[in-house]
């Protein structure tokens, strides 16, 4: 029997190790054929290290590449400058990748640079806006051109891989392992959650919050602010919690205009499990948020996106989110609306999720074995 081939997952963002978790799961359960092995460049810091002992992730590799009030810049530099030593270390067959993020880009274009073939989960989201979301929609667009395998999560994604002349054969339909990670989570971690501690009243609907994107900051994301604390103060029924980004162009606004609320909780940034249990809890949320769009539908909660354009309109299509801005007044009429029109809300919880059915991490690691692991070997 040949020597196992080692896949290399790199990936530095709490949300790429929510969604790489499953996916380092299913290759280690390829019978000896696949041996992953992991490398953070710790983009996320104590957020990422939540996620990755929940889901007892083992790390090999940290490239440690944080530094108070860096650049996009210099996040790709230092990946460039060290993780080839790791590649040079590990020798692997491929280089896995997630998503849209500066650490994603920047593994794939130092393992191109090592000839290491790269496998994309998550690839073809676009919307072909250079500056939303900045700088996620270039990142992706370039991992594109530097990966050999390409999973993508939905068939639009696959329509627009094939549109940009990727071959047929490097695409794969797989779904977002995002989805096996949070059926997992709901089966299997029913204790791990702190929502207990918010002291939340059950007589009221909740709404949950996250926003956080770069694209929004300044007036868009004041504004944004100004329409949830219009919307607690209409609504009397409604209570609001909002796990607040750390980024201080985020707490900054947040913590004027929403504090001093019995009825608006501004918690911090909460570990995955909690976070679905607030999910399963809330009665609609809102969000900028990428992940939540695709995890919300399996939870049969509506999900209202602040954003001007979404890489996921598969969601929109579906049902199962609106598109509405970071204006004031559109957040608060469609919110509203959910809150009042039973059946409005009732089409939308009910809708299909268009994101998968948890078994994206087996499909991709049948894909590796199939490609790594031949009888010619």
């Amino acid at each position: 029997m040949s020597e196992p081939k080692v896949v290399l997952c790199v990936f530095g963002t709490r949300p790429e190790a929510i969604k790489f978790a499953p996916v380092i799961r299913a290759l280690a359960d390829t019978s000896g054929l696949l041996v992953p092995r992991v490398c953070v460049t710790n983009q996320h810091g104590h957020m990422l290290d939540q996620v990755l002992d929940y889901f007892s992730i083992d790390v090999h590799h940290s490239l440690e590449i944080m530094t108070e009030g860096q650049t996009l810049s210099e996040i790709g530099s230092r990946i460039l400058d060290r993780l080839p030593t790791v590649l040079e270390a590990e020798r692997p067959a491929a280089l896995l990748v997630q998503g849209d993020t500066t650490t994603a880009f920047a593994a794939a274009l130092a393992a191109f640079h090592e000839n290491v073939p790269v496998g994309h989960i998550e690839a073809g989201l676009r919307t072909y806006q250079k500056d939303s979301p900045f700088p996620e929609e270039l990142n992706r667009q370039m991992t594109t051109l530097l990966s050999e395998w390409h999973f993508a999560p939905t068939q639009r994604a696959v329509d627009v891989l094939a549109a940009e002349r990727v071959a047929s054969d490097k695409i794969i339909l797989t779904g977002n392992p995002i989805i096996d990670a949070l059926e997992w989570t709901v089966a299997n971690c029913r204790n791990g959650s702190h929502i207990d501690r918010l002291s939340l009243d059950d007589s009221r609907r909740l709404i949950l919050v996250t926003a956080h994107r770069r694209e929004s900051f300044g007036q868009p994301f004041m504004e944004l602010c100004t329409a949830l604390r219009a919307l607690v103060d209409r609504n009397p029924e409604v209570e609001l919690v909002y796990p607040v980004h750390l980024n201080p162009r985020v707490q900054e606004p947040v913590r004027a205009i929403l504090g001093e609320s019995d009825r608006i909780h501004l918690i911090e940034p909460v570990d995955y499990v909690t976070l679905v249990s607030l999910m399963q809890r809330s009665y609609l949320i809102l969000t900028d948020s990428g992940g939540i769009q695709e995890e919300a539908p399996s939870l049969g909660k509506p999900v209202l996106v602040m954003r001007e354009t979404t890489e996921r309109p598969e969601g929109v299509d579906a049902g199962t989110a609106l598109l509405v801005g970071t204006s004031h007044d559109s957040i608060v009429e469609h919110a509203e609306r959910l809150l009042s029109d039973s059946g409005a809300y009732r089409q939308m919880s009910e809708a299909h999720n268009p994101f998968g059915d948890g078994h994206a991490a087996e499909r991709i690691a049948a894909v590796l074995t199939s490609a790594l692991c031949s009888s010619a070997d």
